[in-house]
């Protein structure tokens, strides 16, 4: 009987030291959960604190537009800034249709709504879409006025007058719109690094002319106003001609001009890849002749053909404008 007893106190105080134990457990959860809520709200404010945020477009004629927090319906017609919302991990509701490859491939997708060209905007299907900014550039800014019917406009293209740091402005309204200034930072430092390295091939490789082929055949100027001057003012390499034409789209040349400038780098933007009228000559095939195969850069073996979406369409993103360094790095180093 006294067994009976004692085995009785015994199962008695296993039970409260059971349930204590469980009592423990359960407050230490409360404050493991307390503190995972806490840190969340933390977030949440911080991110909220940032807000209202003005944003400034990248060039001038447009007005400051303030936002008292982060757009949700996004619709990007630059896709120069849909390369770096992608390279933020921010994804945008409507895009024009286009060629899209590389890191901005899945807009190619149907589930993404397109809202017209790159030159002629669907209104009434961004009116649908009740977005709340539309990012545009220089190829849609006739309708800038219509397109502030619909929401705020903010120009985020980069100026042939100034392209490294219309590039960098345009990266900053990204970081301060979406809170992604550590990521920004970090991915312009890697450009500026590839830069650096470039810098290192063209001083010592002679003088360079930039083209562009789409059937017929432009060169570029080296100054500001030129679509392709930062080759030679931010990448370093001397110009073959600096007469030329210092304009968006260039100067109409033949092939007796590269004879007569003989450069000994010649680049050519392969507008080809991102469209081409029927019969048109392949790029390659138009510079394989006997006029080329005279100057300096074709027997040096120093015409590079450059990718005709990442320099003609969605060039001033953060993963294209890294993209375009390191083309070159390769084709030269």
């Amino acid at each position: 009987m006294k067994n009976w007893k004692l085995l009785s106190v015994i199962l008695a105080m296993l039970v409260f030291v059971l349930a204590a134990c469980g009592s423990s457990e359960e407050e230490a959860q409360e404050e493991t959960n307390t503190g995972s809520d806490a840190q969340t709200e933390e977030q949440t404010d911080a991110e909220e604190s940032a807000y209202p945020v003005t944003i400034e477009s990248t060039i001038e004629g447009y007005e400051p537009v303030t936002f008292e927090k982060a757009p949700e319906k996004i619709v990007v017609f630059d896709l120069g800034f849909l390369d770096t919302l992608t390279a933020l991990g921010v994804e945008a509701d409507g895009v024009p249709t286009s060629k899209y490859a590389g890191e901005l491939e899945k807009y190619n997708n149907d589930s993404y709504t397109k809202v017209g060209s790159l030159k002629e905007p669907d209104f009434e299907t961004i009116y649908s879409l009740q977005p709340d900014v539309i990012f545009i550039s220089g190829r849609q800014a006739s309708f800038k006025d219509q397109l502030e019917e619909i929401a705020p406009v903010v120009f985020v293209g980069t100026s042939s007058e100034d392209y490294w740091n219309t590039f960098l402005a345009s990266t900053k309204i990204a970081a301060d719109l979406f809170g992604a200034q550590e990521e920004v930072d970090a991915k312009v430092a890697d450009i500026e690094a590839a830069i650096e390295e470039v810098k290192t091939i063209s001083a010592d490789a002679g003088k360079a002319l930039v083209t562009l082929y789409s059937g017929t055949l432009s060169a570029y100027g080296p100054d500001a106003g030129s679509r392709y001057g930062f080759v030679h003012s931010v990448l370093g390499f001397e110009s073959a001609d600096t007469a030329l034409e210092n304009s968006t789209h260039g100067q109409q040349v033949d092939l007796e001009y590269l004879v007569k400038v003989n450069p000994d780098v010649v680049f050519v933007v392969d507008r080809t890849q991102v469209s081409a009228e029927e019969g048109t000559v392949a790029t390659a095939e138009f510079f394989n002749n006997e006029l080329v195969n005279k100057t300096a850069a074709a027997q040096n073996g120093k015409i590079v053909y450059l990718d005709g979406v990442n320099w003609y369409v969605a060039n001033g993103g953060l993963n294209t404008e890294l993209a375009k360094v390191q083309e070159i790095i390769d084709e030269l180093k």
